[in-house]
């Protein structure tokens, strides 16, 4: 007789088909296909993609879909985002565990707190997503400060368990919650490892293929990426191709400003969004990953471009550290613009021999990680009951 697996009930705004609100749709991707033998998973999400009003075609909202053996999706559409149908569909997964993705959104992060107690589940996991670190409380700050406060008056986590990926949003969490909040720390998985191996890519001497594919927002630093190209000599020729969803219309209004204003040696394009599915053999087009982001709990992006060979130039403001030791791309301060220059250059005025080298280290690197086994048996514990 077939064990019975335990049932995990996903609550999340968006989820696949959907791609273009990147880190958390493909986290619990991820989570899924590591575990699967495991659990059985759930997933209650809208019937559109991040910045979408057109339902998905390829799935029925209002019923369950049966996506593999191991996971079915609820696909709600906008007329019945109401707290009783979210109730009665959460009632009908008879969820183990409830897992809760994000902070602030009324019918997918708060909502579903209520709706845990009264069915019953046995645990209930929020993963905060960054969204609990400053970086991120200072966006429209006065709302999330106010809600922050209020939800800690009234308990709204109490007997919650808590997601971190790595110590620093741990911290971040009980800041805001308190000591005593229980949070447990578990990376982000990643895609499971598949070995493509490596795309032969020429790097001539003084030439850069850089690329970006973040959603276009303050939070990602598109403005400040094209600010640091602005500022390169005529020594070199360096392309940036951007892709991901526009989030602020003003703000990428800034950036196009900005982009008609760059002298001949430096060139952006804008492509719009990506699919999941054509990431991989995109990144193994460009020398390196353009994302001085203000803050990644993760950043899968990140992830998968070193696995592409790919090396990446990013901020400190991520759990990728001390990369330039590795031979793997550069970790640098926002605090100092001149060293984010320093680094384009240096890569730009790289040759192809030395390209190769650190092509593989990131390649390498990337595999390491990707086969950690103590990544996975952490989640599980994050998961338990």
């Amino acid at each position: 007789m077939a064990k019975i697996k335990p049932r995990i009930l996903i609550f999340i705004d968006w989820f696949l088909p959907g791609y273009k609100a990147g880190g958390p749709i493909q986290s619990c991707a991820n989570l899924i296909e590591h575990l699967r033998e495991e659990y059985d998973f759930l997933v209650i999400t809208r019937d559109t993609d991040y910045c979408e009003t057109e339902p998905y075609n390829t799935v029925m909202a209002g019923i369950w879909n049966q996506l593999a053996p191991y996971l079915q999706v609820y696909y709600v559409a906008k007329s019945d985002l109401k707290y009783s149908i979210l109730k009665k569909v959460a009632s009908e997964a008879r969820p183990d565990i409830i897992f809760i993705n994000g902070i602030y959104s009324f019918y997918f992060s708060v909502l579903p707190l209520r709706i845990a107690k009264l069915i019953g589940a046995k645990q209930v996991i929020v993963s905060s997503r960054g969204m609990l670190a400053p970086s991120a409380i200072q966006v429209k700050g006065g709302k999330k400060k106010w809600f922050l406060r209020f939800s800690k008056f009234i308990g709204l986590y109490s007997g919650v368990r808590f997601h971190a990926t790595n110590n620093t949003e741990q911290g971040h969490i009980r800041k805001v919650l308190g000591q005593k909040q229980e949070v447990v720390i578990a990376p982000n998985l990643s895609k499971p490892f598949i070995g493509n191996g490596l795309a032969a890519k020429i790097k001539n001497r003084g030439e850069l293929n850089l690329v970006s594919i973040a959603r276009i927002s303050p939070e990602k630093n598109t403005l400040f990426a094209l600010q640091l190209l602005a500022q390169l000599k005529q020594d070199v020729l360096v392309h940036l191709d951007i892709y991901g969803p526009v989030y602020d219309e003003v703000y990428w209004q800034e950036c196009q400003s900005l982009i008609r204003q760059l002298p001949e040696h430096i060139k952006v394009n804008y492509h719009g969004s990506i699919e999941n599915a054509l990431v991989e053999c995109t990144l193994q087009q460009y020398h390196a990953l353009l994302l001085p982001t203000r803050g990644e709990n993760f950043g899968h992006i990140i992830l998968e471009s070193l696995a592409a060979g790919v090396p990446v130039l990013i901020s400190d403001q991520t759990p990728w550290r001390n990369l330039q030791e590795k031979y793997v791309g550069y970790d640098l301060s926002l605090d100092n613009p001149q060293h984010f220059v320093e680094a384009i250059y240096t890569l730009a005025q790289m040759p192809n021999e030395e390209f190769c080298v650190t092509s593989a280290a990131a390649a390498a690197f990337a595999k390491e990680y990707m086969l950690d086994p103590a990544a996975v048996e952490k989640n599980r514990k994050l998961l338990s009951f």
